[in-house]
């Protein structure tokens, strides 16, 4: 007899690995299994895509229910229309800086000033990698003012509150000659829509019917 297929998987993007655990651990959603996607995918949209489809289709008949925690992240609507195709579900917002924001705050910072360059708690952990090794500042260091002639500030969207990642990433925007503000948002529309996708996916009838709030 085949084993039962188990509740819900979440197919993750890596840089939030972190939070979505947090968020499992507060508020008990033992049903709910997740994978991570590695974060240097961000460096390579174009490839995210394909990536999340291969882990949904290795998922099926396993799960009952997929859930994908990535936002579109570059893909400029490929990753929509694939999950279209799939019929799977994703966070809101255009990336990770929407959601944890929320969408009109997001758009309120993004109206203030267009020349914003954004960091997560991940990306302040991980700036050097992602960042400076990413885009080869690291090797060509001269490249720098041509990336970043557009931008005028650094906003610090922070999730967890840390004194460590604060300095940090004041030193980030110094490096990059921009201005720093901080946000304080926690886990945003993240920790809501995990939320919703924890609960109907314990009823299928339940998930049908809202399926169609989840924004793809």
């Amino acid at each position: 007899m085949a084993a039962a297929a188990k509740p819900l998987l979440v197919i993750a993007c890596g840089a939030l690995a972190r939070e979505i655990v947090a968020l499992k651990r507060l508020n008990g959603w033992s049903d709910m299994a997740v994978e991570c996607l590695p974060p240097e995918l961000h460096n390579r949209p174009e490839r995210i895509p394909a990536a999340v489809q291969a882990a949904i289709r290795a998922a099926r008949g396993h799960y009952a229910h997929i859930f994908v925690a990535y936002a579109d992240c570059g893909t400029g609507g490929m990753l929509d229309a694939m999950l279209a195709s799939e019929g799977i579900a994703r966070l809101p917002g255009a990336h990770c800086y929407e959601f944890f924001a929320t969408s009109a705050a997001f758009a309120e910072l993004s109206h203030a000033e267009p020349g914003t360059f954004y960091l997560t708690d991940f990306l302040v952990r991980h700036f050097d990698r992602l960042v400076i090794e990413g885009l080869g500042l690291d090797r060509h260091p001269e490249l720098q003012p041509e990336y970043f002639r557009n931008y005028r500030r650094l906003v610090y969207l922070v999730q967890s509150a840390d004194a460590a990642l604060s300095s940090a990433a004041r030193a980030a925007a110094a490096r990059l000659g921009l201005t720093y503000e901080e946000r304080q948002t926690g886990y945003g529309e993240l920790a809501s829509t995990l939320g919703q996708v924890a609960t109907v996916s314990l009823d299928s009838t339940g998930l049908r019917k809202e399926r169609s709030a989840w924004r793809h």
